[in-house]
């Protein structure tokens, strides 16, 4: 017979697995629902998940999506098909039914965009250390970070593993950019930014080097900064 040490050791343990386990269950791009944790908003989920927030919101009927709290589940697909309710009898003609496709959000053009900061890129888009889904800027700590194209901040804390602390910032309906591994928050969320404010200073990023972690998504996905960025 263990003893009672030994079980409450082997009960942490699976304790521990068991919310790894949840916790990559939760992280999975395949995941078809969400349930809102303290802190998170509608743009910090759908940037997780790489959808657009505005899909987000009109998929689960939030209007702007500004109203969502802690507990609330959300789905991260488009509506499925559904039985129609009160079937008649065979050959009434009622039957399953599916809702209509939610139209797609126009496209809106790309910003002008300006580098978010000074400094060599080191790790390319899709290249690691760091989530892969946009480039490494190498720089010191404390150095200027400012705004790459005119917008608003729609998130500005630390609630995505990975990113350190991050400022989202939307442009348009269509895309948004980020700033990772930041030292220093110098905006809020609900702010109107103009290009070239400055928004953060830099902070360590992976191996504890200074640097900026910058991305654009355009409608909820990543895409090559380098392919948007003026040339230098």
């Amino acid at each position: 017979m263990i003893s009672r040490r030994r079980a409450l050791a082997l009960f942490g343990a699976s304790a521990l697995l068991a919310g790894c386990a949840s916790a990559v269950r939760w992280d999975s791009p395949s995941t078809a629902q969400h349930t809102v944790r303290k802190g998170e908003t509608l743009y910090s989920i759908a940037f997780r998940y790489g959808k657009p927030a505005e899909d987000l919101a009109r998929w689960n009927g939030l209007g702007d999506g500004s109203l969502i709290f802690p507990g609330q589940v959300l789905r991260l697909t488009p509506p499925a098909a559904t039985a129609g309710r009160g079937q008649g009898t065979r050959g009434s003609g009622a039957g399953a039914s599916a809702p209509r496709p939610l139209p797609r959000l126009p496209e809106q053009p790309a910003p002008a965009w300006n580098w978010p900061t000074t400094g060599r890129v080191d790790v390319g888009f899709g290249g690691k250390p760091g989530p892969g889904t946009g480039v490494l800027i190498n720089g010191r700590l404390d150095q200027p970070v400012v705004a790459s194209a005119a917008g608003r901040v729609v998130y500005a804390g630390s609630g995505l593993i990975g990113y350190g602390q991050l400022i989202i910032i939307k442009h348009n309906e269509t895309y948004l950019s980020a700033y990772g591994y930041t030292r220093s928050l110098l905006v809020r969320e609900g702010q109107s930014i103009r290009q070239g404010q400055r928004i953060a200073t830099m902070g360590e990023g992976p191996e504890r080097k200074p640097r900026l972690h910058f991305e654009i998504r355009r409608n909820g996905e990543p895409v090559d900064p380098q392919r948007f960025l003026p040339t230098r």
